[in-house]
């Protein structure tokens, strides 16, 4: 069995690549980057290092794999014309040009073997991602082509927390990652045209959407918490696991999170329960406390303009409460706290976009919460959200 991976970044090598290779697929990766593909070709193996507080790490071998360099599109398109299974994990950003390639490969495939299915595993994280997968694959197939039929996108609820690696932690093994032990990937069991892998780690489920923002809304809520109050209290502290340990930022995200699950619970009733979820609160804090990962402040912060749109962890986990009239002055104050986010990396360096986002000087909250955020104050949800933003009330 084939599995084909478009980006060999941290998640796609150190969680999805790792899963398949482990159940004996064969794993390509897909990426642009020259040394990389050149490197994974070279050695066939890369280590995982599973970082766990207070214990050894456990290096775990990954392999044998190989790798194609995605700018060469006819040979890409052969990979996934025989593949079983594909999957991307890129980003949002690169998705525009990634999937072209991707569409080539499924003409290949369909001329090859007109009646086989490929299902494309959605790893990004993006409440989006779907729709623009359709979008685009759609425009670059053409409707003669049976696209219903043939291409299962299968979005997915990404939970593995992955750290940054820092240089003088790639010196000896340029492959090398860290990571935390967590390996459950949950799926989207309705996206599937084939049938389901049988491989341990994937927890198909229905309806995703559930899954997704509880991971948007609760983790990745949690996780923005934890380094905006952690900056907000001590700019200095450089850790997540050192952030929740500063006077008042427990509860501070804590609170945040208890007020998404409010919410959520009354958006998707039959999926979990109220204690479900506060039981998972317990364990992703757990799991942010997690010193052996080095995770910084920094890298869970960053990327302010999108950590701050409508569709995000903040503003979305605020929309939804003032769907259902349950209180958000916690996630408020949280996000008023992301405003003023300006953690730097170990060379003393903003993200760049974050350093866009600071020179454009803007300090004025209502063309923030315009601009940036997407709020409209003739909606009554919005005008919800601005009203407490502003006036540190619901009107």
């Amino acid at each position: 069995m084939k599995f084909v991976q478009f980006g060999g970044g941290n998640i796609g090598r150190s969680f999805i690549g790792a899963l398949f290779s482990r159940a004996a697929w064969e794993v390509v990766f897909i990426d642009v980057d020259p040394l990389l593909v050149s490197r994974l070709n070279q050695e066939q193996y890369y280590t995982v290092v599973i970082k766990r507080d207070g214990k050894a790490d456990e290096s775990r071998s990954i392999g044998p794999v190989r790798a194609v360099d995605g700018r060469d599109i006819d040979l890409v398109s052969t990979e996934i014309a025989d593949a079983d299974i594909a999957a991307t994990s890129v980003g949002k950003g690169a998705l525009p040009k990634v999937l072209p390639v991707l569409a080539r490969g499924l003409e290949k495939r369909f001329k090859k073997d007109p009646g086989r299915p490929l299902d494309i595993i959605i790893a990004e994280n993006d409440r989006s991602a779907p729709e623009l997968f359709r979008n685009i694959l759609t425009r670059e197939l053409g409707p003669e082509y049976p696209f219903s039929r043939l291409v299962g996108l299968v979005e997915t609820s990404i939970g593995k927390m992955v750290p940054l690696m820092r240089k003088e932690d790639l010196t000896d093994d340029p492959l090398r990652l860290f990571a935390e032990e967590y390996e459950t990937l949950i799926l989207d069991k309705r996206g599937f045209k084939g049938p389901l892998p049988k491989i341990a780690g994937l927890y198909p489920v229905e309806p995703i959407e559930a899954y997704v923002d509880r991971k948007l809304f609760v983790h990745n809520l949690g996780h923005a918490a934890t380094a905006y109050l952690g900056y907000q209290k001590d700019p200095k502290e450089q850790f997540i696991s050192g952030a929740l340990k500063l006077e008042g930022v427990e509860q501070g995200v804590r609170a945040a999170m208890n007020e998404a699950v409010d919410a959520l619970v009354l958006e998707y009733p039959k999926s979990y329960s109220k204690q479900e979820l506060m039981d998972h609160i317990e364990d992703l804090l757990f799991r942010f406390k997690n010193s052996a990962l080095g995770d910084t402040v920094h890298r869970v912060g960053r990327d302010l303009r999108r950590k701050l749109s409508r569709e995000d962890r903040l503003v979305g986990a605020m929309l939804l409460c003032a769907k259902y009239n349950v209180p958000f002055s916690a996630i408020a104050a949280v996000y008023k706290a992301g405003l003023n986010f300006a953690a730097t990396d170990e060379k003393g360096l903003l993200f760049p976009a974050d350093a866009q986002f600071q020179s454009e000087g803007t300090t004025d909250l209502e063309k923030i919460l315009q601009n940036v955020s997407g709020l409209d104050s003739n909606t009554v949800i919005d005008k919800k959200v601005i009203d407490l933003l502003i006036n540190g009330r619901v009107e």
